[in-house]
């Protein structure tokens, strides 16, 4: 028997599309963070990027549990001086409710440059329609 040890070039992605209506976040971030990583691939190596496209439909009907749609804040800072920014859940929802999917999926991921690589095959939209249909996306499902 021998070891099949996988290199970055013959590696076959796969696209997926996710239903984010009426799925809690967090549940569906995992999902979509361990198809991104390659983690149900089963030739998967922590050093090669194996993951598959993900897309994520209907984004502004994500839901939270608790008191997380009164209390969580986002921040980011500009880089200037005083700079923190700070806004509301249900403020992001109403205004770009695709950036908080793409928060809680990111922050899934490894904080290095292949991270930032797999964080590449993310598509997330707001409704129903989206411009990959030629890739032939295979539906996913979070339970």
């Amino acid at each position: 028997m021998s070891t099949v040890i996988p290199s970055g070039k013959n590696i076959e992605r796969k696209w997926y599309v996710m239903d984010a209506s009426g799925q809690t976040l967090g549940r569906l971030a995992t999902k979509a963070a361990s198809m991104l990583a390659g983690k149900l691939n089963p030739l998967y190596v922590p050093y090669i990027d194996m993951g598959d496209h993900v897309i994520v439909i209907n984004a502004e009907k994500i839901r939270v549990t608790g008191l997380k749609a009164e209390t969580k804040l986002y921040r980011r800072y500009t880089g200037f001086p005083g700079g923190l920014r700070e806004e509301s859940y249900a403020r992001l929802l109403d205004r770009k409710p695709e950036k908080i999917v793409e928060e809680a999926i990111k922050g899934m991921l490894p904080k290095s440059k292949m991270g930032r690589q797999m964080a590449t095959k993310l598509k997330v939209y707001r409704g129903e329609q989206h411009p990959h249909a030629a890739q032939e996306p295979k539906p996913l499902s979070v339970a």
